[in-house]
Parts: C-alpha cells; sequence; structure tokens
C-alpha cells in the first residue's frame, strides 16, 4: 500500500513537472509573422468601442469567402447529447444563409468511444484524460480533445469557431476574425487585472502587461487554424497546471479553463476582436438584435404575467440543468405572455419534435426565422 502510494505521489510530481516545462516551451515556440497581436503596429482601423476592424465586412483579396469549421466539444452524456443535436440543427438551417461563412461542423466526442449519434452528427473521437487527471472537471477535456483534433483531424477551413453545445446559432454566421485577430466574446466575470497576482504565475511580466490577456474564453471564438495549432497545446497545459495549484483553482473555480485560454492567446501574441454582438445570453439580454448567438447557460424563471423571478423558481421555467439524465419532452410547456424575445416567440407552425429515437432534422419542420433559440428550445424544440 506504501509502494503504491508513493508511487502515486511521485507520479503526480513527474506530471507537475513536466506541464510546467511544456508551458515554458509551448509558450516560447516561434509564431509566424501572419498572427500579429493587437499592440504590433498596424495600419488597420479599429472601432474604439468593440475593437471590430471598420472594414471587418469585407471579403477576402479576391472576394471569395473565408469559410470556418465549427468545432464543439462534448462528452456522451445524455445533457450534452442533446444539446448538441439541437446545436447541430440550426448550424444547418442557417449555414448555406447569406453572408454565412460557415463550412463545415465537428462534434469532438471526448468520451473515447463512439456513440449512437456518429451518423447524425459530424463527430471525431478523442480520448479523455487519464481516469483522475481532471480531478472532477470535465471541462479539462476541452483542451486536450482540441489537441488530438488539431493534430489528426483532416480541417479544409483556415478558420475554426469553437463553440459549445449549449449555443444556438440564429443565424448566418461571417467570418469576424481579421488581420490575424481572432473574434471572441467579452465576459464581465473574466477579469485579468484583477487577478493579476495569480495569472502572474502563467503570463510573466516579460510578456507584457496583464492587460494583453482579454477578458474571454474559448468559446464562442474564431481563430485562425494555425494559431489555433500553436495555442492549444498551451492551452491544455496551462489549464492542468491551473488545477493542481490550490490558489488558482480557487480564484477561478468553473471558469478555470477559460482563463487558461485567455492566457494561451496572449503567450502567443494571438489578439481578440472583442465583439459584444457575438451572442446573447437569457435572461439577461432581452434583444435578439444583430446577434448570432443565444447561450442558453442561465435558468430562466417567470411568472404568469411574464416577469422575470430570478433566484426563486418561477411558474414557467426552462433550465437545461433539469434535463441532465433525461432529454427534454415534446410538449414542454409554452411561456407565458410578456416574456422577452430572447427567451420566447412565436410559436405557430413549428411542430415539436421528441428527440428520443429520433433525429432532428427528421422531425423537426421550419420555423419563422424570428422563433429560434431559447425561444424556441423552451418551447420544445429539443
Amino acid at each position: 500500500m506504501g509502494c503504491g502510494n508513493l508511487f502515486f505521489s511521485t507520479l503526480i510530481t513527474f506530471s507537475v513537472a513536466l506541464i510546467t516545462y511544456n508551458i515554458i516551451i509551448s509558450a516560447n515556440a516561434p509564431l509566424k509573422q501572419d498572427f500579429p497581436g493587437p499592440s504590433r503596429s498596424s495600419s488597420m482601423s479599429v472601432d474604439p468601442i468593440i475593437k471590430m476592424p471598420l472594414e471587418s465586412r469585407s471579403k477576402g483579396k479576391s472576394g471569395s469567402k473565408r469559410l470556418f469549421h465549427t468545432a464543439v466539444t462534448a462528452s456522451d452524456s445524455v445533457y450534452n447529447t442533446w444539446q448538441c443535436r439541437v446545436m447541430y440543427y440550426w448550424f444547418k438551417k442557417f449555414k448555406d444563409g447569406p453572408n454565412s461563412e460557415m463550412g463545415g461542423f465537428t462534434r469532438i466526442l471526448h468520451s473515447g468511444k463512439p456513440d449512437q449519434y456518429m451518423d447524425e452528427i459530424p463527430t471525431f473521437v478523442a480520448q479523455p484524460l487519464p481516469a483522475g487527471m481532471d480531478r472532477g472537471y470535465i471541462v479539462l477535456n476541452r483542451p486536450w480533445a482540441f489537441v488530438q483534433w488539431l493534430q489528426k483531424a483532416d480541417i479544409k477551413e483556415d478558420y475554426i469557431l469553437m463553440s459549445e453545445p449549449d449555443h444556438i446559432i440564429v443565424k448566418p454566421i461571417p467570418n469576424l476574425a481579421r488581420e490575424g485577430l481572432g473574434a471572441a466574446f467579452p465576459f464581465f466575470y473574466i477579469e485579468p487585472k484583477k487577478y493579476e497576482s495569480v495569472l502572474r504565475k502563467y503570463f510573466p511580466k516579460e510578456k507584457g502587461p496583464v492587460t494583453k490577456i482579454d477578458p474571454i474564453g474559448n468559446s464562442p471564438v474564431i481563430v485562425g487554424k494555425e494559431a489555433l495549432k500553436k495555442i492549444a497545446p498551451t492551452w491544455m497545459n496551462i489549464s492542468l497546471a491551473m488545477k493542481t495549484d490550490p490558489e488558482t483553482d480557487k480564484a477561478f473555480g468553473w471558469v478555470l479553463e477559460m482563463y487558461a485560454y485567455a492566457v494561451s492567446s496572449a503567450l502567443h501574441d494571438v489578439g481578440n476582436i472583442l465583439y459584444k454582438d457575438f451572442m446573447i445570453q437569457p435572461p439577461w439580454d432581452t434583444k435578439i438584435g444583430n446577434k448570432f448567438i443565444i447561450h442558453y447557460t442561465y435558468g430562466c424563471d417567470y411568472n404568469m404575467k411574464g416577469e422575470l423571478t430570478y433566484g426563486k423558481i418561477g411558474e414557467w421555467r426552462f433550465d437545461k440543468r433539469s434535463f441532465d439524465k433525461v432529454a427534454p419532452p415534446r410538449n414542454l410547456p409554452l411561456p407565458p405572455p410578456g416574456v422577452p424575445e430572447s427567451v420566447v416567440a412565436r410559436f405557430e407552425g413549428s411542430p415539436l419534435p421528441n428527440l428520443v429515437g429520433l433525429g432532428v432534422s427528421d422531425t423537426l419542420a421550419s420555423s419563422s426565422r424570428a422563433a429560434m433559440g431559447v425561444r424556441e428550445l423552451a418551447g420544445g424544440a429539443i
């Protein structure tokens, strides 16, 4: 028994040392000059509010589309699976729409084995981390899954959109990345300046001010494929190193892997356009407007007057966590009048599918463009 404990302790010590070494090596690997950071000199004009290049709507020099590949990591859980099926349905709905630069789609399944939806959703099977290495934080499998996919898959597109199962595309997405910059949604709770003392363990002073770390996660992000190939190993190593450090783990909690990506992107001098219109997050965001994605991560609770009762279970509610063991049923109750458009809209003429044993694409009929996302999800389009 004592020998076993000694071996395990030695293995952990060696792993942490190796991770630290890999961070140093991967962060200092030379990058091609076609991926400049935002601090480098450039003649590109930038909108000071969202840091969006003003010429962002123009296509490439030849006028051709700059396609990006959408990638979503997932486990084989019921919870992840029904979300991926819904997400892929809406991806197909808008892939070929006006101004779309959406290319292929891959679900990166990090369960280590195929599941029953391989024929429904384009899927790459990745291996999970060794047992116990995620320390109960399953999200650590995400960067490791991306490393495997980028190494082994034949990805035709030059850009990658990293998305998540609980994203619903609400309109065709153009390639928002420009001039070596990625395009990312800024999260208010990612605060590099606030945690500078912690982040300096992974982003040394010689790399620049901590404000060089963008307030982003890894999703949604559109980034050059070659840049992501450099970022991904560093992202994996820093995620593991952060999780093994008690101070960092306590500081960042469930967003630890998001900080790890932001740090890794900065270490490789890949800056990001902070694009606020990338997505909305109901119930806090009530209008869809020009947004491209609905992120239904928060529970939505309302009384029958259509008033938000957040913090208290509403008379009408939709929370994805209510369906962690079983897919949502066909006939979820419709939301009451007065609920914002980001949560509910017209459902007329939109038959609701049952995901149990049926493919989304086989059962979900067309619905109006305005009746998408969590609004339709809440009405049973899952």
